[in-house]
Formats: C-alpha cells, structure tokens, sequence
C-alpha cells in the first residue's frame, strides 16, 4: 500500500512505500503508531465529543474538508502538489478508489481511510479484485475511541459493495504497534516478503 495511500506518483495508489500511521500509510517514517486501545498512552483532549455523534462519509469531491490535511499528516514528506493530484485521480475514478474521513459535529476532520481496488497480485490473497486499504490515519487526540474500525467499517462496506471478498494491508516489518493495531481490526497476518534487486549494467 503506497505502504498505505495511493503510491505511484501517477496516482495509482499503490505499489510505492508504506505507510505507518494511525496504522497505516505510506511507508515512510512511522510518525504515528498508536490508535484505538492499542495507544500506549492516553489521548489528548478529544476534538470529536463523542464518538456515536461523529459520522463517516466518503469523499466524492477534491475539495471534501480535511482529505488534504489529513493525507498531509499521514504523508508528511509527501508534496503537496502530489497529495492534490492523488486525490484527484482518486475523484476521477471512482470505481476503483475510496476515501472515507471521519467528521466531528462541528465538522472537525478526525480521521480517514483510502481503499482502492487491485488486480495485480496481492501477497496473501486468494481472489480478485482484492480491496486494498491504502491508507489509515486518526488524528492522534482521538485514538482508542473506536475511529479506526470505523473507518475500516466504511472500507469493508465499500469493498462488499464491489464484490470483493479479502480486504488486504501492509505494515512494516518494524511497526509492531500498526501490526496490533490491524489485527485488533481482524486482519490475519498471511505472509512476510524479502525484496531484492540487482543493477543492470
């Protein structure tokens, strides 16, 4: 999964880093990690009151509030310029991408998860199209309320809706936290790989 979020810089998010947020996201540093229970610390003051009050609701324009800024606090090394264009090819097809952000009653953006749909093999699965959640984050206030499984509810639904029958992930070998935290969600663990390559002279 970009190692979560849409990955290929011509926003097929995917195949790219990884992420390490909330429990999910693009490879890169593992800046968040913890979510839900699974935090090891108490949250923040929480921005969403409570958590039956806050909705869900999929992203159907570029502009939907808080997708920008909360791919820019899962991806920070990422530009700005490749969020907006990710994002947008995202809205362009929606058949084979989803974004779903959680939002407060004021309307306070407090979490999101992409999913996308591959048909290129997925390590460990057995059908296609699989679902693949490409990126999960929860602003770091509002972990350990139950956001994450929500938002991964809302992805599960989705990849129902397209008939697929796995909904797939990736974590970093080294984040132990996002792998407690998909596994608290009901994923399995199915494999570990070691990538190679050699120059071509």
């Amino acid at each position: 999964m970009r190692q979560h979020g849409p990955s290929s810089r011509t926003c097929q998010p995917t195949r790219g880093r990884r992420r390490d947020a909330t429990c999910s996201g693009r490879v890169s540093s593992p800046h968040i990690i913890g979510h839900d229970r699974l935090a090891d610390r108490p949250p923040a003051t929480s921005l969403g009151g409570h958590v039956s009050d806050v909705r869900i609701e999929r992203c159907r324009d570029a502009e939907a509030a808080g997708w920008l800024d909360l791919r820019k606090a899962l991806w920070p090394e990422t530009p700005r310029e490749i969020h907006r264009a990710e994002i947008r090819a995202q809205v362009d097809d929606p058949e084979r991408f989803a974004a779903f952000v959680a939002y407060a009653v004021g309307g306070t953006s407090l979490g999101l998860a992409e999913v996308s749909l591959r048909w290129d093999h997925v390590n460990g699965t057995t059908s296609s199209p699989v679902a693949f959640l490409e990126g999960l984050y929860v602003d770091d206030r509002e972990r350990r309320r139950g956001l994450a499984r929500r938002l991964v509810d809302a992805a599960v639904a989705w990849a129902h809706l397209k008939g697929c029958r796995e909904l797939a992930s990736d974590v970093l070998e080294a984040n132990l936290m996002g792998q407690r935290v998909h596994r608290a969600l009901g994923f399995e663990e199915t494999e570990r790989v070691v990538y190679f390559k050699r120059r071509v002279p």
